[in-house]
This record gives structure tokens, sequence and C-alpha cells, in this order.
């Protein structure tokens, strides 16, 4: 029977699909250390983004009874995909499953940074809220602005989608233009330095790489309107976190929601200092809908892998 390792719990409703894969043990938590003597014992590992499967990782497990590391992400930026493929072992990730999830999380920071609902939240709890009050937390309207989208891949798109009934005009930028999303949307392809300067809301969208790493630089932001607002649910690492933190300081930008952060869970300590904006803990695919639909598709790539056959979601 094949040994699976698992290298944090999930939702117990996503554990059955893995178990009809093989006998399966679920780590509290795993060090580098104990990462490195799993990759020896066992067929399958189901890694979370926090586990970073190195060349010298790959290299112990060249030769082992390990098959495949299953990435309960879409991201992948913590595997060493050409490492993998050189150990002849796969990788692999859960695209498509969490899409919608991701979107609307993004949507939802949008919402709580332009509405000042955590700043209302945060009033209304210790019952200091005195009532209505006319200028107190007015907000940005969303109705009828410009938003633009950086990286348009299948979140990017899901987010665009989700905005038609807000009547929003959509700029994007990405690596290519992509006709079909223009056509669905009105979207319209333009450059970074546009989108930034145009935008009412700025999404992004982006995985880590080293051609994305801190695109949104300190000049990016500076092009940014005072009134607009900065959304990401991408990674943490295309961002200058510093430059974001002393734009929001200095409010020179309205404000800015973020899910992600370039060297998580540590938070630029200036960031949690600032009432402009709204701090999530990496909840983008955080749905039982979309945690059990990636253990699934976990699961059939481990069905693949341990078979001999490729599977559905391989990295290259």
């Amino acid at each position: 029977m094949n040994k699976i390792l698992i290298t944090k719990p999930i939702v117990e409703r996503g554990l059955a699909a893995i178990r009809e894969c093989g006998d399966v043990t679920v780590a509290d938590s795993i060090s580098a250390e104990e990462l490195a003597e799993a990759v020896t014992k066992y067929d399958a590992i189901v890694s979370m983004l926090t586990d970073k499967f190195t060349d010298e990782i790959f290299q112990k497990a060249k030769g082992g009874p390990l098959k495949i590391v299953a990435n309960y992400a879409v991201g992948y930026d913590n595997i060493d995909v050409k490492a993998a493929n050189a150990a002849s072992i796969w990788g692999t990730n859960t695209p498509e499953v969490l899409t919608e999830a991701t979107a609307e999380m993004a949507w939802a920071l949008l919402f709580a940074i332009a509405r000042k609902i955590p700043v209302g939240d945060a009033m209304v709890r210790p019952g200091t809220w005195k009532g209505w009050n006319p200028t107190q937390l007015v907000g940005g309207g969303v109705s009828h602005k410009t938003v633009g989208i950086i990286g348009a891949g299948r979140i990017g798109q899901a987010f665009g989608r989700m905005g038609a009934g807000f009547g929003i005009k959509i700029l994007y930028h990405n690596r290519n233009a992509n006709p079909s999303f223009e056509g669905a949307t009105g979207a319209q392809y333009v450059p970074l330095e546009t989108l930034m300067a145009e935008s009412d809301f700025v999404s992004v969208h982006l995985p880590a790489s080293p051609e994305t790493k801190h695109m949104i630089s300190s000049e990016m932001i500076a092009k940014m309107k005072t009134t607009a607002y900065f959304i990401s649910t991408g990674r943490g690492n295309v961002i200058d976190e510093p430059a974001l933190t002393l734009a929001l300081k200095e409010n020179r930008i309205a404000g800015a929601a973020l899910d992600v952060y370039e060297f998580e869970p540590a938070v630029n300590a200036d960031l949690l200092k600032l009432d402009n904006v709204v701090l999530a803990p990496h909840l983008g695919s955080a749905t039982v809908e979309s945690r059990m639909a990636m253990a699934e598709r976990c699961a059939q790539n481990i069905q693949a892998a341990t078979k001999n056959d490729p599977p559905l979601d391989a990295l290259k």
C-alpha cells in the first residue's frame, strides 16, 4: 500500500479522497529536517506552500520511493520543479478548483477597505460607537469605477467577470493580451504604467516568479491616484512591501487590502499600525468547497503518479 504524508492537517471532508490512495499520515507540522527525512520514506507527499522542496531535498529523495509531491495550492514557488523532474519525481498543483474562491476573496478585501468595514467593526465592538454620523467613516464607492487587474490568468479573469454587475470599467495588464477576456468583460489591455495611473482599484493576481518579483515597485506605486486602493491576493513578493507601506503611511494612496505578504507569516511591522490597510491571513482559497476540491485534485494526481502515469497537473 502506498505511504502518503500530508504535512499539515487539512479539512476532514477532504481527507477521504486522499485516504483512498493509500495509508495516510497527517503531520501537525513539519520541520525542514523532518521533511528531508520524509522524502526517503513516503511514496507521496501532500505539501503546503510553507514546505520548501529544494534541489537538496530532491537529491536526497532520488532513487527512493517518492513518486510525487502534490502541492495543496495553485501556486508552487515552494517547489524546485527542475530539480523534481531531474529526480524523476512528479510535482503537481491544484489549478482551477480555487479560482472562484480566490476571486471572491479579492472582492471581499476590496469592499472591506473601500467601505472601512474593519475600522467600523473595531468601533462597534468595544461600545465606543455613538450612533450614525454623516461624516463617519466615509469610504469610496465601487460602482462605475475603473478597476485595474494585474495578471489575467484564471483568477484575474474570474475577478473581472464578477465585477460586471457593478458597471466597472476594466483595465488589465498581462504577459499577453486575452481577446476572450476582453470580449466577455469589455476589458482593455494597457501597459502597467497606464493601469496604475488610471485605476481607482488595483487588484494583483500574479504568481511568484523571477519576472514578477517587485513588479509593483515604488515607481509603480507612485503612479497611483491618491484616491486609489490596492488589493493583493497573488503572491507577496510581487510587491515592494516597504514601498507600499510608506505610501500608505504618507496617505499617497487611499488604502490597501492584502491577503499575502513577502515574508509571511511575518508582516511588515509598520503595516500593523495603519488603519488604512486591511490585513488577512492568506485566506484566498479558504472555503470548504475549495479545500475539499483541492484535496480531491491532490488525490487524482497521486493516483496517477503511483500507477506510473502522468498526473493531470504535472508541473514543468
